[in-house]
């Protein structure tokens, strides 16, 4: 028999309510959140743009660099298998902790690598560690958030993810030319360490943190009452919501993952561009990433403020990311460098406002206790979806140059992928989940 949430105070504010009144602690964990997300991308992006340095100087093909980025994906796949059930079990707090401190360890660890096989053993304990992140997050933001500004609060944390490419070359030249890429490997590793003392400093559950008021926690719970009865997995299997997430996350996922590992490598290839001038136009693309993240959310939060369904609402704001994505197609057919990088801005700030949907509707269709098991259901398909592209692109890129084939499997994943969502679940409607 299940049991259910109580939120006594819940009755006492309306949906409607100004959430401004309510209290703010809960954009206090939003914002540790970002920064979190921030660290996880420093780590993973820094293979891309030492990619050309070190591809120089340890001598690896493009079959074999395919090969170290698909390491890296199948840990991640292997660990989102695992990891949204281990929190669902143990709750946000610890599991942070503990994927933090494995995943820092495992990026200042690439400085120890001498060989390709040597960055595939980092690039695999780096994904064991990072596959942690979302999972904790979506969670984390399906606790604190009532359904209104979910999307909203995912894309704030979501950002992060591009102020982390943001920061990582702007940051990590200046230290490779300075110290060795080595020491850049170990000090943005480090960071992570930094984090930490902020999130056992200031992280409680909204039940138990000292400065949640009635008001701010009454807001929290004011979506109706759930059942905290534990979702077997064959039983979250067995559901087409399950599927629309996961199938979305499938042939989404590897677009982003296309960009953060070579995106660099098409830039030095195709327009000169070397580790003292990458900078610049890797800026550029995450900073509009980041605006769409932020925009995608505020979006798809706003139409619901409007009176709109939370499914229009989520799928008219991840049609319009769709087809912002595909004028990528002529990514590598324009000329001039800046033309290129105004076409993939505008792709990565469409991907990033779909994302923040995707990671939404996960929380819209299905109840708080088996969000982190389907974050890591769907984290684990786009995770292999990333090992496909990841060994594709290094193949083709080897046999013919060319990025055109992996530009136009970008600008058409998103529709099909629309598609497919619409298909599976045509509402939204929650998940039956409970036998």
């Amino acid at each position: 028999m299940s049991t259910i949430e109580s939120a006594p105070a819940a009755a006492s504010v309306p949906l409607d309510a100004a959430p401004v009144k309510s209290g703010s602690v809960r954009w206090v964990v939003c914002a540790l959140l970002f920064f979190a997300t921030t660290i996880n991308y420093v780590d993973r992006q820094i293979l891309g743009i030492l990619a050309p340095t070190l591809q120089h100087d340890i001598g690896w093909t493009e079959v074999q660099y395919g090969s170290i980025v698909t390491a890296f994906q199948a840990a991640y796949a292997f660990g989102l298998l695992l990891v949204g059930r281990y929190f669902d079990r143990i709750g946000t707090r610890r599991g942070y902790v503990g994927a933090i401190v494995f995943w820092s360890l495992a990026a200042m660890g690439h400085a120890l690598a001498h060989t390709p096989l040597g960055f595939g053993v980092a690039r695999f304990f780096l994904g064991l560690g990072e596959s942690g992140n979302f999972p904790a997050a979506i969670k984390t933001v399906a606790e604190w958030f009532p359904k209104k500004e979910r999307a909203f609060a995912t894309g704030l944390f979501n950002s992060g993810s591009n102020v982390g490419a943001i920061l990582a070359p702007t940051v990590v030249p200046g230290l490779a030319l300075a110290y060795g890429w080595r020491w850049a490997f170990i000090a943005t590793g480090a960071t992570g360490f930094l984090w930490l003392i902020l999130w056992i400093w200031l992280y409680e559950p909204p039940e138990k943190h000292p400065r949640v008021t009635a008001a701010e926690l009454a807001w929290i719970h004011s979506d109706p009452a759930e059942s905290v009865t534990p979702v077997p997995w064959l039983r979250l299997l067995r559901v087409r919501q399950t599927w629309a997430f996961a199938i979305g996350k499938l042939l989404t996922d590897p677009i982003w993952w296309f960009y953060l590992y070579w995106v660099a490598k098409f830039l030095n290839e195709k327009h000169g561009v070397t580790l003292s001038t990458v900078g610049p136009p890797l800026i550029v693309i995450y900073l509009i990433a980041d605006f769409g993240s932020i925009a995608g959310g505020w979006l798809s939060s706003q139409l619901c403020k409007r009176g709109w369904s939370i499914n229009a609402a989520r799928k008219t704001t991840m049609l319009v990311c769709a087809l912002g994505v595909t004028p990528i197609v002529f990514a590598s057919r324009v000329e001039g460098m800046w033309p290129a990088v105004l076409i993939i801005s505008l792709a990565t700030a469409a991907h990033q406002g779909w994302s923040a949907n995707m990671f939404t509707i996960a929380s819209d269709m299905f109840p708080r206790r088996a969000v982190g098991s389907v974050v890591g259901i769907g984290g684990m398909a786009g995770a292999v979806g990333g090992m496909f592209i990841a060994t594709l692109t290094g193949f083709l890129l080897q046999k013919t140059g060319s990025y055109d084939v992996v530009f136009f499997l970008a600008g058409a994943a998103y529709i099909v992928a629309l598609v497919i969502v619409q298909l599976l679940a045509p509402k939204l409607t929650p998940a039956e989940v409970d036998a």
